[in-house]
């Protein structure tokens, strides 16, 4: 009597089956996990530059220009832009809008940044 070793192809088929219901259920888990990522990147590099501008203060006693607080800000792809400050996540460009009033408000008049010069009073996170 011969002995045979291996696997009947119903478990193969079975073990490919639950292999491809674990991926099924993994691979949006892995997307949502991405799209969270890019979420707390946005709120951490807000966040540099709001430490960044606090001490920019702290280091002037007066309010920084765009230009000045860029400077502050550490880390590759940082530069001023007019409305903010351009900071670079994984290879995108996104822009920390900066206001020249304390409150960051919008209304009734636009008050961010337009140009390099002028004054940041307040840093609000990235959209």
């Amino acid at each position: 009597m011969s002995k045979q070793k291996g696997f009947t192809l119903i478990e193969l088929v079975i073990v490919i089956a639950v292999l491809g219901i674990l991926a099924a259920i993994a691979v949006p888990k892995f997307v949502a996990l991405q799209d969270d990522a890019l979420v707390a990147a946005k709120k951490g590099m807000s966040g540099a530059v709001k430490s960044a501008h606090a001490v920019a203060i702290a280091d002037k006693k007066a309010f920084p220009t765009v230009t000045d607080l860029a400077e502050y800000v550490n880390g590759d792809g940082v530069a001023a832009v007019g409305s903010g400050i351009s900071v670079a996540i994984d290879g995108t460009s996104y822009v920390v809008p900066t206001y020249t009033d304390p409150k960051c408000s919008t209304s009734p008049t636009d008050t961010r940044t337009t140009s390099a010069s002028e004054v940041v009073k307040c840093v609000k996170n990235i959209p």
